[in-house]
C-alpha cells in the first residue's frame, strides 16, 4: 500500500508519517506543511556511509547534495552523520556555514561559476573545486594566485553514457551543457590545463550520468569509463588521479510502480567492477566519492494540503483544488514526475473518485498530480497528503503569484519542530523599496 514504511494508519484511519498523526500535525502548524523525518535522513546518510566505507575502503566518502533540499538544520544532520556535500551555490555555502558544517568537506559545483561564487567559496574554506571548464579553471587560478593558497580541484568529465532517466535530468551524454566530453578530446584537453597552473592542485576526475536512475548497470559502466580514462592520463600525462567521484542519481519510489532498490547491495555491484578494472588496469585504486541527494532525503518528506473544492465535469474528468501547488512542488509542472496522493484524514474510506490534483497558483498548469484516486466524498476542508516530497520541493519553491512558501517541520522521537519557519507577507515585501 505504501511506497515507504515511514507511513501508516492510526486507529482514527488517519495517515501517519514517522509515527505522528498528519491530521493532528496539520492542525498545529498549518497548511501547506513540509514535513520530514529526521530519522529517516540520519538512516540514509548511515546506509551510504557505511556500505561505501565497506566496498570502497576507509577513505571513501558520500556527500550529500545540497541542491536536492537544502536548509540549516539539514548541514547540521550532515554534520553530526559524518558526511561531506556537495553545494553548487554561494547560498548553499553560507547555509552550510550558518549551520557550522565542515566546509573543507564541501565540494563546489555549477558550470558557471561568476568570480564572485569562486571568491565566496574561498572565503569560506570550501575543499574541492569540481571545476567544469577552461574558463572556471582561469578564475580559479587567478582568486587562489590572488590569496597566495593553492585550490583542490576534481575535473567534471562526461563519460557518455545514457542513463535511461528522464531526459531533463540526463547530465552523462556527451552533447551535455555539463563538463568536457571524454569523446571529444576536450577532457583530456581541460586536464593538460588544470596541470600547468600553479595554484590549482588536480586530485581527480568527477563524472555524472543522471538523476532518478533505476538502470542495473548504469553506475557499472560509468566506473569501467572512468577508470580507463584515467588509466589513459596516466599514460599520456603522466599523472595519476588520487580521486574519483561518480556523482549521484540512484533512484526513489515515487509509487508503487518504482522498484525497491537496495542501495548497500548496489553499491558492492559498482565496487566489484572497480575492484575489477583498477587491477586489470594495474591502477592504483583512488579514493571514492559519490553525491547521493535525492536517495538521502525524498522518502523523508511529505507535504500536507487542505482541499479548497472539489470540480466535478460530467463525462470529462474532475479536479480536487488545494491550498498549495507549483509554488511549493514545481515537478509535475516541469516533467510530469510521478507521485503517490494519499487522503490524509479519511485513508480508511473507498478511493472511488478519478480526479486531478490542481494547485491554488493562477496558471493552467498548476496540476500537483493528474489522475489519482481520492474519496468521493473528499470536500473542501479535508487533509490530502503528497508522499516522497523531501527533495526538490522545498528547494525548487517560489513565489510565484506572492504566494509564500511553506514551513519546513522535522519530526524526531516523536515529537516535532519547526526548522524553517512559514513565509509572511512580510517576508515577500522585505526587499521591495
Amino acid at each position: 500500500m505504501f511506497t515507504c514504511d515511514n507511513l501508516g494508519v492510526n486507529e482514527a484511519g488517519h495517515l501517519t508519517f514517522a509515527g505522528q498523526d498528519t491530521v493532528s500535525l496539520a492542525a498545529r502548524y498549518g497548511t501547506p506543511l513540509y514535513l520530514m523525518d529526521e530519522a529517516r535522513v540520519r538512516h540514509n546518510c548511515r546506509v551510504y556511509r557505511d556500505a561505501m566505507r565497506r566496498h570502497f575502503g576507509k577513505n571513501a566518502l558520500p556527500l550529500y547534495a545540497s541542491k536536492a533540499n537544502s536548509f540549516t538544520q539539514l548541514y547540521r544532520v550532515m554534520r553530526d552523520e559524518g558526511m561531506g556535500v556537495d553545494v553548487v551555490s554561494c547560498g548553499e555555502i553560507r547555509t552550510a556555514a550558518k549551520a557550522g558544517f565542515d566546509l573543507s568537506r564541501a565540494f563546489f559545483h555549477g558550470n558557471a561559476k561568476t568570480d564572485a561564487d569562486v571568491a565566496c567559496a574561498m572565503d569560506c574554506g570550501v575543499g574541492c573545486f569540481v571545476a567544469d571548464n577552461e574558463d572556471e579553471l582561469g578564475a580559479i587560478e587567478a582568486e587562489a594566485a590572488k590569496r597566495g593558497l593553492v585550490q583542490k580541484v576534481l575535473l567534471r568529465v562526461t563519460p557518455g553514457i545514457d542513463p535511461h532517466t528522464y531526459e531533463a535530468v540526463n547530465t552523462g551524454m556527451v552533447d551535455s551543457k555539463f563538463g568536457r566530453a571524454i569523446a571529444t578530446g576536450q577532457a583530456e584537453e581541460l586536464a593538460r590545463l588544470a596541470l600547468s597552473l600553479p595554484h590549482v592542485e588536480l586530485l581527480g576526475f568527477h563524472c555524472h550520468v543522471g538523476s532518478q536512475v533505476f538502470a542495473e548497470d548504469v553506475f557499472e559502466r560509468a566506473v569501467d569509463v572512468m577508470l580507463r580514462f584515467i588509466a589513459e592520463m596516466r599514460r599520456r600525462l603522466g599523472f595519476t588521479a588520487s580521486l574519483l567521484d561518480l556523482g549521484g542519481g540512484y533512484g526513489v519510489r515515487y509509487t508503487s510502480d518504482d522498484p525497491v532498490l537496495d542501495i548497500a547491495d548496489k553499491l558492492g555491484n559498482v565496487a566489484r567492477v572497480f575492484h575489477a578494472v583498477c587491477k586489470e588496469l594495474s591502477l592504483p585504486e583512488p579514493a571514492v566519492v559519490l553525491e547521493p541527494g535525492r536517495s538521502i532525503v525524498a522518502d523523508a518528506g511529505l507535504t500536507l494540503y487542505t482541499a479548497q473544492s472539489v470540480k466535478r465535469i460530467p463525462g470529462y474528468k474532475n479536479y480536487v483544488a488545494v491550498d498549495g501547488g507549483m509554488t511549493d512542488n514545481p515537478r509535475y509542472a516541469l516533467y510530469k514526475s510521478r507521485y503517490t496522493v494519499l487522503p490524509a484524514d479519511s485513508m480508511n474510506a473507498p478511493r472511488t473518485l478519478r480526479c486531478d490534483l490542481a494547485g491554488c497558483c493562477c496558471e493552467s498548469g498548476d496540476i500537483l498530480q493528474p489522475d489519482v484516486l481520492l474519496p468521493e466524498t473528499v470536500r473542501r476542508g479535508d487533509l490530502i497528503a503528497v508522499c516522497t516530497t523531501g527533495a526538490y520541493n522545498y528547494a525548487m519553491a517560489s513565489n510565484y503569484n506572492r504566494v509564500p512558501r511553506p514551513p519546513v517541520v522535522m519530526l524526531r522521537d516523536g515529537e516535532s519542530y519547526v526548522a524553517v519557519r512559514r513565509e509572511t507577507a512580510d517576508d515577500l515585501t522585505a526587499l521591495d523599496e
